[in-house]
């Protein structure tokens, strides 16, 4: 895709509304594209799938929450910051746990924020918009250094872990 996009990942309709709801602020909320679970996030960033046909290229960012059906935010966490073509795509963890052990493994897997998500609702879409303006507006993303026709639609490279994921 040529046009700057943020993949949100969320599983709950109230938190995906609250997010859009804040990202349309800076007429960010265009250029979101929502899955449900870690397994739709995969799928859509290998072109799998459902998405299997969708233009190629990566997100600005990923918000990313953690506790999800299918394959949790750690393990899609995992997967990206493990892949080559991936890994430079910043991911945001976007969750209501306060747990230290979720914080020290995001952050020991790559993870480049951890949001807590506030009760208080303008302190969510505050927190939002923040992140949506500096990823998806202010931060220049890296250049393309894979070919995504090489890597994608098929992924047939992969990370050992994403591998582990799907057997």
């Amino acid at each position: 895709m040529n046009v700057k996009h943020i993949l949100l990942v969320e599983d709950d309709p109230r938190d995906e509304q609250l997010t859009l709801a804040a990202l349309e602020g800076h007429n960010l909320a265009n250029n979101v594209f929502v899955v449900r679970d870690g397994e739709e996030a995969l799928d859509y960033l290998y072109c799998w799938g459902k998405f299997k046909t969708r233009a190629t290229g990566k997100p600005v960012v990923v918000l990313l929450d953690l506790k999800m059906p299918k394959v949790n935010g750690l393990a899609v966490l995992k997967i990206i910051k493990g892949d080559e073509y991936l890994k430079t795509i910043p991911i945001v963890v976007l969750t209501s746990s306060r747990e230290t052990p979720d914080v020290k493994e995001c952050y020991r897997h790559g993870v480049n924020a951890y949001v807590v998500k506030p009760v208080d609702f303008s302190d969510f879409v505050k927190a939002v918009k923040q992140l949506g303006v500096f990823w998806a507006a202010v931060n220049e993303p890296p250049p393309q250094t894979w070919s995504e026709e090489t890597l994608l639609p098929n992924a047939e490279v992969l990370s050992s872990a994403s591998k582990e994921v799907f057997k």
